[in-house]
């Protein structure tokens, strides 16, 4: 709980917010998020588990776009939690991102944290969801951002605006499961069920009472925000008898896409526009798993809720057919259509820094008596296995001039090349190197990355998450990148805005923005065993040089790790890129 003088500090520091960055007719709204350990029941199994407010998924946000929302997160529960804003670039103040051991340290149990978040040209859907561990499967909701005014929709008014969110059940305690994972060194044990805004649907057992409904009246439209917060899968969605049209992503609207189905990689939020003009009765919308590196544990049952228009029926729904779960001809066609809005957007035509980024699932030898293999599975980017700090958050060694936290030393290449789509050919690439390495990048710098799948691990799709920034996908394609045939094909005049994008199995995705939010962003991968193996890094935005380019102080209130490096204080842009030993 916050003290008095606590309480004025940070009611102060909101009122600076609202003079500095948002608009002056922008809206203030307030949320008070309990994390406690609540018990529920799905497939006849009775558990606790952690969640916001006792429910699962968690509250939705409201807001406007430009608005400020403040939270206060309060930790009722027995282990350390942290809350990010998933798709929110939170402005110069990357405080409250929400991101343990990168921009935070965790709140602890019985402790609390008040978090601002800075919405700026965010609008549709995005969502809210614990980056700790694998606390996010059951700590998650939506974050539905609605245009400044009520009438101003590129698309004709929804009646109704529908968060709908895909996520898993794990029967045992998902802290168990992690822990197990941890210890083996191998892939998870696989969810039990998927869900449908928390329950698994009429198809699995013991969940026909508890199937999620969507009442719908016959003429009118309705607005689906659908979230995929599974942990580790790309997933198809569907609705019976219904197309729709896409016409958003990841927070900015597209181009209307006409479909019968959708696909959402890992932490990707999509807007459907669903009219209700099918013959009056009873409808399955269901989501299925895609998985193109392995066969799943489940390619039968899909999760389903029921759009019901009024009346009463007696025979069962129809479900809808899917793509095969390893259709990866389905996933591309579906999101190489996705184009933004308008025309000659603000995408970034020459660049000033060109980053290779090779992905790869990596093999170190295991002795341990718990590994279930010769080997571990590890994940790397450029063959960097990203290791969090523990002591404190890569941003506050930033901001106060720590030395021997993190390196500046993050590769812009990787070590060799090869034959990146069809397996290792050199032994350096088959074990990474660890590190907790950032790439420092000048304010407002022009970017381009290109995102190279390989065949390590026998090739996945990654879906790619970048905090702090959206990004535009000017280009995509199977195989080897080549930098002197694949940029002319870019996509240069209406390319998607996103910040969440699957990069192809054995294949490539290039990404261009401008690096104008200064702070400390983390970049990872959005499956949760690839991010727990180390397939993230961090870049460091610094300063510009007028007052509205430079990060924003911290709040009164930032959680402690409950140690702090003995190092002594440098000022605030001290020199980056020092090792430990180089420091001194």
């Amino acid at each position: 709980m916050f003290s008095n003088i606590k309480l004025v500090f940070t009611l102060c520091f909101l009122g600076f917010f609202l003079g500095c960055l948002t608009k002056v007719n922008a809206a203030v709204h307030f949320y008070r998020f309990e994390v406690v350990n609540s018990a529920h029941t799905r497939l006849c199994t009775k558990k606790t588990m952690l969640t916001v407010n006792g429910q699962f998924p968690g509250p939705t946000i409201y807001a406007r776009r430009g608005d400020l929302v403040t939270i206060d997160v309060v930790n009722r529960a027995d282990q350390n939690i942290s809350i990010h804003w998933h798709g929110v670039k939170m402005p110069r103040y990357p405080w409250t991102d929400g991101t343990d051991y990168v921009t935070q340290c965790p709140i602890q149990p019985r402790k609390s944290f008040r978090q601002q978040m800075i919405l700026s040209d965010e609008e549709g859907t995005l969502w809210w969801h614990a980056h700790s561990a694998w606390s996010r499967n059951s700590v998650h909701g939506a974050i539905v951002i609605l245009p400044p005014t009520r009438e101003t929709y590129p698309f004709p008014k929804p009646h109704a605006h529908v968060p709908v969110i895909i996520g898993e059940w794990w029967n045992s305690k998902v802290e168990k499961v992690y822990e197990k994972f941890l210890a083996s060194g191998d892939d998870p044990e696989p969810s039990d069920a998927f869900l449908i805004n928390g329950q698994p649907g009429d198809l699995y057992p013991c969940s026909k009472q508890d199937t999620y409904k969507l009442q719908v009246e016959y003429g009118k439209r309705y607005l689906i925000k659908l979230i995929n917060a599974a942990m580790n899968n790309i997933m198809f969605f569907k609705i019976s008898n219904h197309n729709f049209t896409v016409v958003g992503a990841d927070g900015a609207y597209t181009k209307p896409v006409w479909t019968d189905y959708a696909v959402l990689s890992p932490g990707q939020t999509l807007d459907l526009l669903v009219e209700a003009n099918q013959p009056v009765s009873h409808y399955y919308m269901a989501a299925k798993i895609y998985a193109s590196g392995y066969k799943p544990f489940n390619t039968v049952i899909p999760a389903t809720a029921v759009i019901e228009y009024a009346g009463k029926y007696m025979s069962p729904p129809l479900l809808p057919s899917f793509p095969e779960y390893n259709d990866a001809t389905a996933t591309i066609d579906f999101t190489s259509k996705l184009r933004s809005l308008g025309n000659e957007v603000d995408v970034p035509k020459e660049v000033e820094e060109t980053l290779f980024y090779t992905l790869a699932v990596n093999q170190l030898e295991c002795t341990k008596p718990s590994c279930e293999k010769s080997f571990k599975l590890l994940s790397s980017i450029n063959n960097v296995s990203m290791l969090l700090p523990t002591s404190i958050d890569i941003l506050q060694a930033y901001y106060r001039g720590i030395s021997g936290v993190f390196t500046a030393d993050f590769p812009d290449f990787p070590p060799s090349s090869f034959d990146y789509t069809q397996g290792v050919t050199l032994p350096e690439e088959s074990a990474p190197r660890f590190g907790t390495a950032a790439r420092v990048l000048e304010y407002n710098t022009s970017l381009e990355i290109v995102f190279q799948g390989t065949n390590n691990g026998g090739g996945e799709e990654h879906p790619m998450h970048l905090h702090g920034h959206s990004f535009y996908v000017v280009g995509s394609g199977l195989g080897n990148y080549d930098r002197i045939r694949d940029p002319p094909n870019y996509n240069l005049v209406d390319p998607p805005l996103m910040e969440n994008i699957a990069v192809p199995k054995n294949g490539w995705t290039a990404i261009r923005f401008k690096a104008n939010n200064p702070g400390v962003w983390y970049m990872h991968c959005h499956i949760e065993r690839h991010l727990t193996w180390g397939m993230g890094m961090v870049f460091i935005v610094r300063d510009g040089k007028r007052p509205d380019e430079k990060m924003l102080p911290p709040p009164p209130n930032m959680p402690s790790c409950g140690r702090e490096p003995s190092s002594p204080p440098l000022a605030f842009g001290a020199p980056l890129g020092k090792r430990e030993d180089e420091a001194q």
